[in-house]
């Protein structure tokens, strides 16, 4: 198991050391502008096999069928109460794509807001998907997908996979309004990169400037990069196409070891450095057996025989060897001197951390 966790953080390290070949500008920077929108919405779902809302806990699920039966020309009798376990009241929200257009659809998911125990089988009534300025940007109905379930015994028993109060309708939701277009503002277009470092923007200028003419892009920061481009429309979509397909080398990520302490994940960047430093690393292991005895009293006299509660307290301390630290140790000398010792992950963990405060680790440690 260590051997192939090892080798899980040298092939990391090797990806992180081909990170620095050469890659597209379309992999390494967004279009400032060109993003999507998050809509929102609240729908019914009805349909449901009595896993809907228990409208005694959830009177707006009331309230809102209420409100649709007005809409058509249906009034409840007064003082009537709908039970309603077929139907549920669902929160909706969808992503509206850059450049969506009236017409396209887009997927949506149906999240219950109430007490409903599924939505499997049930249908969402037709909803608007509002923006956050409050227009309605596309209009969503459909039948749900949903991936969890549940089952319920007689006795109170039951048992639940996944999630099925949440559910999914591909392509469920019509766009009724083009979604905002930055595109072709002003005379410059701005690429944000994704890793924020000065020498990937100078890199990406330079690299610009030498294929488009002098003076064409400028870097603003070290994650922005304005480039001068063409008025028309037409023309800009043309220059883009080509400023996206070139190539580059980012610079390499800083030196950073990062530890997710639930799972016992490391992984370690390319760039770590360790100043010289002597480690050794032992376990202690502290171990208590219980164990029963009989006192037995002594032939005619008045004692009683007892159980005697017995323990056996043992501690035992592994003899792990101490390993050294060359000056300026790379990514691939670190894990070859802990796997000699065969220090587990959560042993790895413990030696970073005691470098770090020695001062020995070159690099930010970063717990997750």
């Amino acid at each position: 198991m260590l051997i192939r966790w090892l080798m899980l953080v040298l092939l990391l390290g090797s990806a992180a050391a081909q990170a620095s070949s050469a890659q597209r500008l379309k992999d390494l920077a967004d279009i400032s502008g060109v993003r999507s929108n998050q809509l929102v919405g609240y729908g019914l779902v009805v349909g449901l096999s009595g896993t809907g809302d228990q409208t005694t806990q959830t009177p707006f699920t009331v309230q809102t069928f209420n409100n649709m039966l007005r809409e058509f020309g249906i009034q409840l009798p007064p003082g009537s109460s709908a039970q309603l376990k077929n139907v549920a009241a669902v929160a909706l929200h969808a992503e509206l794509p850059p450049f969506a257009k009236p017409g396209m659809r887009i997927d949506v998911t149906v999240s219950s807001i109430g007490n409903a125990k599924s939505l499997r089988g049930g249908t969402l009534l037709v909803s608007p998907l509002k923006g956050l300025d409050g227009r309605v940007f596309a209009v969503a109905q459909g039948n749900l997908v949903v991936g969890g379930f549940g089952a319920e015994g007689a006795d109170g028993s039951s048992i639940t996979v996944n999630v099925p109060s949440v559910g999914r309708i591909p392509g469920g939701a019509n766009v009724e309004v083009a979604a905002p277009d930055g595109f072709n503002e002003g005379s410059h277009i701005v690429f944000n990169l994704h890793r924020a470092d000065f020498t990937t923007a100078r890199r990406l200028v330079e690299r610009i400037n030498a294929v488009f003419g002098p003076d064409v892009a400028e870097s603003l920061d070290s994650a922005s990069i304005a480039v001068r481009s063409p008025a028309t429309r037409s023309q800009r979509i043309a220059f883009v196409s080509e400023l996206e397909s070139l190539e580059i080398t980012p610079d390499d990520g800083p030196a950073r070891v990062v530890i997710n302490s639930r799972t016992g994940t490391i992984v370690i960047g390319a760039q770590v450095r360790v100043s010289p430093a002597a480690v050794t690393h032992g376990s202690l292991t502290v171990t208590i057996a219980e164990s029963l005895g009989v006192s037995q009293p002594a032939p005619f006299s008045e004692g009683e025989t007892v159980v005697v509660p017995e323990s056996n307290v043992e501690a035992t301390e592994e003899a792990n060897r101490m390993f050294y630290f060359a000056p300026g140790v790379a990514l691939q000398d670190i894990v070859t001197a802990v796997n000699e010792v065969g220090a587990a992950p959560g042993d790895l963990m413990a030696i970073l951390e005691a470098l770090r405060e020695s001062g020995a680790l070159q690099a930010e440690l970063v717990v997750i």
